[in-house]
C-alpha cells in the first residue's frame, strides 16, 4: 500500500478549447473537501450566468474512491465523464475541474463534446503543478511529564507534525504522520512505557 498520491498545487490550472464557435473554459483547483467544491461551483455559476452549461468532475482521498462527474445539461455521458477521465488517466486526486460552454450555434454532436471537454480538461491539467501529497496519520500519546524528554527525542528523531500538545502532571502529545511510518512511532513511543 503507498502511502502518497498525486494531486495538484493550490495554483488554478486553466484550459481552453474551441470548436464551430463553442468556446470551452476550463478550471482545475485543488480540492480536500465536497463543502469546497459546492463553494467553487457556486461562484462559477454566478460568475458565468451567461455561460450555456457549467460542467465538472471532481476526485477525492488518496484511495481516489469519491467522485462524481457531472453533465449539467449536456448529453449523458458527453462532459462529466470525459473530465473524469482526464483526472484518472493523470491519477489524480482532490481536484475538481470545471468545463464552461458557451454554446456557438452549431451542435457539435456527442462525439465532438465528448472531445471538446476531454480536450478542455487536458488544457487545464496540462497548466497544473502536479504535487505528491503524503497521507498521514495521528498519533496520541499520554504519558508522565518526568517522560518528556525521552518522548522529545523520538519527535525529534522521527520528525512528525506536532498537530497538539499539552505540559500538565500528565502530559499529552498528538503527531501527525507519514502512515507508512505511524506503526514505527507507536512502537518508539510504546517502548518508553517499559522503561
Amino acid at each position: 500500500m503507498t502511502d502518497q498520491y498525486k494531486t495538484i498545487s493550490d495554483k488554478i490550472g486553466e484550459g481552453y478549447y474551441t470548436d464551430k464557435r463553442s468556446k470551452f473554459l476550463a478550471f482545475a483547483h485543488h480540492i480536500t473537501t465536497t463543502d469546497e467544491i459546492k463553494a467553487l461551483l457556486a461562484q462559477y455559476r454566478k460568475k458565468y450566468y451567461d455561460a450555456r452549461h457549467v460542467c465538472y468532475a471532481y476526485m477525492l482521498g488518496a484511495e481516489r474512491s469519491e467522485f462524481r462527474a457531472n453533465d449539467d445539461g449536456e448529453p449523458s455521458s458527453t462532459a462529466g465523464k470525459p473530465i473524469l477521465g482526464q483526472i484518472n488517466s493523470n491519477e489524480l486526486s482532490d481536484i475538481l475541474i470545471v468545463v464552461v460552454r458557451y454554446y456557438g450555434g452549431v451542435n457539435l454532436g456527442t462525439s465532438g463534446l465528448i472531445v471538446a471537454y476531454r480536450e478542455a480538461a487536458a488544457d487545464a491539467i496540462a497548466h497544473c503543478e502536479i504535487t505528491m501529497q503524503q497521507v498521514e496519520e495521528i498519533v496520541e500519546y499520554d504519558f508522565p511529564y518526568v517522560m518528556m524528554n525521552d518522548v522529545m527525542r523520538i519527535i525529534k528523531e522521527m520528525s512528525p507534525r506536532i498537530v497538539a500538545m499539552n505540559y500538565d502532571n500528565n502530559c499529552s502529545v498528538k503527531l501527525s504522520i507519514r502512515q507508512s511510518e505511524a506503526q514505527q512511532l507507536r512502537d518508539k513511543l510504546a517502548q518508553l512505557s517499559f522503561k
